[in-house]
């Protein structure tokens, strides 16, 4: 059986072992870059006479180069093998470098702990497809947007705690290089230890004959992820994401010490509030989405984003003192507090636009090339990162303050959201219907778990306002096409959504026989290819709230596919603002916000005992007495 809920999942085997390899080996790559990070920043300048702005980007962008060299050759060698086998050679690896790595902490020989980051990219490189890849193999559908909440959530936990541990710890006079080297070797040999617990899980492409050239293999991968359009946007969008964040991140040590006027404990409290927004965002996304792959997330997420990056550059426009301040000093300044809402709200926002992005990309990749899929969604990620570091360092050296470079990156990431939006308008469909079940209704739903997860079926409901369609839209874990009578679907604004979501016109034969037979040309071909049609047999709204009879057109359906249908009713839309109470529908200022509605569905029918008959007298049991 699923989950009960998201955290049930750490304490099964086939997912907590992986969580906490994982989890560590996130932990270990940023207790070394961030001690590696901070002593560029504040020694930098001193042991290799450099300007440690250009170093911190240099070295963010060494960091990335292996992804973008390596991850075909990542990709392929994660759908071949056995992944958890693949896991401990690679912790092995990480093993051995930070074994080196702890002996150049103690040296303090910054240039081979720089050379020694690329080789932590090029682990984490091999990693990463396996650790997206393996996720729809542990997990089923409904916990994939839970699990990859918990994957994000303690991706960012580590990377808060590593960074905590990284800064603090280098900072210490005379011990801090020794207690770094320690740190890492241990938590690099747990780690091996930890990933004997993970099971095996098999490959799904043992066939696959390894292309060792870098080049050709990621321009083959590329054009394979580009044949499903939804998914390679999707991977555009993750890794604009990261173009995003690689800004803010890579600039906050200095937006701390050049803007802010703070040392490094204030460089902990930003890191430390962006780490638990993000955290709490990808939980948040299993909650909000109600366990499936919400796309109307993402541009929530994209709106957060833009708003609070920008309200970020006229928080603090002026460094707040002469000298170095602590992080007392700090929080007792008015003006900080601005600075540290929008910082955490950058990061909530986050979680919300990339958990849905990647759970999107995996479940919608072909099984047998998912990671190489992954491995192209990393390709095309380090290509931004890259491409971000190299428009940091331009427009920094053109005489752009920080805060000036985070209000371009958030301009630029409105037009890029304006822009993916417009290719792809499922994501601003879902968005739309999203906002209307989350912020206009509570919606009490009942017995979703009936509608059959896969295969073709039809629903069958009530009708009592223009909104219903969007409702069940809303709260249906499957995509739902819906059939509806086409002056509904031909409304303004409510027509973007039901053409994006492939809704079917329908017209009584007296109006329009010639749409009529269309309509059921159209249902048929969705339901052969497996769709989850909805219908409203009573063929109009409700003038008074009550249930009219239903028309025999789900007979001739049912007839020509013989599928299941299933019944269910809405209750409490009557007398809202999409109903036609007291007046037509939207036509009248709206009186009721926040209404508790419900959506109730009931037990399957077979298709030989969906009759009119039957089907109204389930609906209206259903309904029962609330309108």
């Amino acid at each position: 059986m699923p989950a009960d809920n998201q955290f049930s999942l750490l304490q099964q085997q086939r997912f907590g072992p992986f969580f906490i390899t994982q989890f560590l080996g996130a932990f270990n790559d940023n207790v070394f870059k961030n001690a590696l990070v901070t002593l560029i920043a504040f020694h930098g300048a001193s042991i290799l006479s450099a300007n440690p702005d250009m170093l911190i980007n240099i070295s963010a962008g060494i960091f990335i180069v292996p992804f973008f060299i390596f991850s075909a050759t990542a990709g392929q060698l994660a759908d071949k093998y056995e992944k958890s086998q693949l896991i401990r050679w690679i912790k092995l690896l990480e093993v051995a470098i930070m074994v080196c790595a702890a002996a150049a902490f103690y040296l303090n020989n910054l240039a081979l702990l720089i050379g020694l980051l690329f080789l932590m990219g090029t682990q984490s490189t091999l990693f990463a497809p396996i650790k997206y890849g393996m996720l729809p193999q542990i997990l089923r559908d409904r916990e994939l947007v839970g699990g990859n909440g918990l994957v994000e959530m303690g991706t960012f936990v580590a990377i808060l705690l590593g960074t905590m541990v990284g800064t603090a710890t280098i900072g210490q006079p005379g011990i801090g290089a020794a207690l770094i080297a320690i740190v890492i070797v241990s938590v690099a040999i747990a780690g091996y230890i930890t990933s004997y617990r993970i099971p095996p899980v098999a490959p799904v492409d043992r066939n696959v004959r390894i292309n060792w050239n870098p080049v050709t293999e990621t321009w083959r991968i590329i054009q394979f992820a580009r044949r499903n359009r939804t998914v390679f946007l999707s991977i555009l969008g993750i890794s604009w994401f990261w173009f995003f964040g690689f800004v803010y991140t890579a600039q906050l040590p200095s937006y701390t010490k050049f803007t802010l006027g703070g040392n490094q404990n204030v460089l902990i409290i930003l890191i430390t509030l962006f780490t638990v927004g993000i955290g709490v965002g990808s939980l948040l996304c299993e909650r909000l989405s109600d366990g499936r792959v919400e796309l109307g997330l993402v541009p929530f997420g994209s709106i957060g984003l833009t708003v609070f990056s920008i309200d970020l550059f006229f928080a603090a426009s002026n460094p707040i003192g002469d000298e170095l301040i602590g992080a007392t000093a700090f929080l007792q300044s008015a003006a900080s507090w601005r600075v540290l809402i929008d910082v955490m709200l950058i990061g909530l926002f986050g979680g919300f636009y990339i958990v849905p992005l990647y759970a999107l990309v995996q479940q919608r990749s072909e099984p047998s090339h998912r990671s190489r899929i992954i491995a192209a969604n990393n390709i095309i990620n380090a290509l931004f990162m890259v491409i971000s570091a190299v428009m940091a360092i331009a427009l920094l050296r053109a005489g752009l303050t920080i805060p000036q470079l985070f209000l371009v990156t958030s301009a630029l990431n409105a037009l890029v959201a304006i822009y993916i939006y417009t290719l792809v308008p499922e994501f601003l469909m879902r968005f739309i219907v999203w906002m209307l079940v989350h912020t206009v209704y509570r919606v009490d739903k009942q017995g979703l778990e009936r509608i059959p997860e896969e295969g073709p079926a039809v629903l069958v409901c009530n009708h009592v306002s223009l909104a219903d369609a969007l409702v069940i839209g809303g709260c249906v874990r499957r995509p739902v096409r819906f059939v509806m009578y086409y002056k509904i679907f031909e409304l303004p604004v409510l027509n973007f959504v039901f053409r994006t979501a492939g809704a079917i016109p329908i017209a009584p034969a007296k109006e329009d026989a010639k749409m009529l037979e269309q309509a059921y040309e159209r249902i048929a071909d969705a339901l052969e290819g497996g769709d989850l049609l909805c219908i409203f047999p009573e063929g109009q709204i409700s003038k008074d709230g009550r249930l009219h009879p239903f028309r025999p057109g789900i007979e001739r359906i049912l007839k020509h596919n013989p599928v299941p249908v299933v019944p269910m009713a809405l209750r409490g839309l009557w007398g809202s603002f999409f109903s036609r109470r007291g007046g037509p529908a939207m036509r009248k200022w709206p009186t009721r916000f926040w209404s508790k509605i419900a959506l109730v569905v009931g037990a399957p029918m077979p298709p030989e005992a969906a009759t009119v008959d039957r089907l109204e007298e389930r609906v209206r049991g259903l309904r029962g007495e609330m309108r």
